[in-house]
């Protein structure tokens, strides 16, 4: 693939295949059947981890990538696989609850703060200072631009489908279900691909970092919590578990599709996974003795 045709192929991840599956899986989303607190627990650490990095990096586009990097597991393409084989059907429940609202709380949240610094980057450059108004305006433009966009929209639309008892229409759903099927494998490629378009010599110190912070104060911070918390059990287990998993593909797409910190988001998410062959089975040893 050369390199001018990577922005188009991670366009049609970002804006075609990603909405598909997004908007079919949310359409399958009851609420009140949903158990809360560990996706209460989890969500606090996912929380602590985003803001405290985008404290520590900066409110920018950048720091809001890294920021997801830090916290964005791969839940789907490994998760699923790996919680099915390990704690069986039980595992599963936890987890696919937790799949279920996991893009709809993190890639919402990382587009609202990405939409906003943007928006700030703009308004710094047009030069329209810091009044209220500006700042008003550059909130509006931020969340406008947060709820019309290819991530928010299709994952409120497939709750609302969900929550009054409709169903998708076979005509429709047969092609939603194959664009949805194809997301996971391009997303893949799509990694391989900027692997092979992006050296990742000179970002190893700071992807080391960024990848121990995912794969190990992640779990960790969700261990301490869900102890304060009094979660316990398989609950427990699988909520760390799913915390030590390294960085998921939808942290690239936002990085390529923001245009920033895509060598670093790269070459992290190489070192996060090649570290998850000890970390995770660390974190599944270490569990069956909590």
């Amino acid at each position: 693939m050369r390199a001018e045709s990577v922005r188009d192929v991670s366009n049609l991840i970002f804006l075609v295949l990603t909405p598909a599956l997004l908007f079919r899986t949310m359409a399958q989303v009851h609420l009140q059947r949903l158990e809360w607190k560990p996706l209460l627990v989890y969500f606090l650490a996912v929380a602590v981890l985003f803001f405290g990095t985008l404290f520590w990096t900066g409110f920018h586009r950048r720091g809001a990538v890294l920021a997801l990097a830090a916290s964005f597991s791969n839940t789907v393409m490994i998760g699923i696989s790996l919680v099915g084989l390990a704690y069986g059907e039980a595992g599963l429940v936890p987890l696919l609850t937790l799949v279920s609202l996991h893009s709809l709380v993190l890639l919402t949240t990382a587009t609202v703060v990405l939409e906003l610094a943007v928006a700030r980057e703009h308004a710094a450059a047009q030069g329209l200072g810091r009044s209220a108004r500006a700042r008003l305006g550059t909130v509006w433009l931020a969340v406008r631009n947060a709820v019309i966009h290819p991530v928010p929209l299709p994952i409120v639309f497939g709750l609302v489908i969900a929550q009054t008892g409709w169903t998708i229409p076979p005509l429709v759903d047969q092609p939603l279900q194959w664009l949805g099927a194809a997301f996971g494998p391009l997303a893949l490629l799509m990694v391989g691909v900027s692997v092979a378009h992006n050296p990742i010599r000179g970002q190893w110190a700071y992807a080391l970092r960024l990848s121990a912070i995912k794969n190990l104060l992640h779990p960790l911070l969700m261990l301490g919590l869900g102890k304060l918390f009094g979660l316990q059990g398989l609950p427990l287990t699988v909520m760390v578990v799913v915390a030590s998993l390294p960085m998921g593909a939808n942290v690239l797409l936002f990085a390529q599709r923001y245009g920033v910190a895509e060598e670093l988001i790269t070459a992290s998410m190489a070192v996060s996974t090649v570290l998850a062959l000890g970390t995770v089975a660390l974190t599944m040893a270490l569990m069956a003795l909590v």
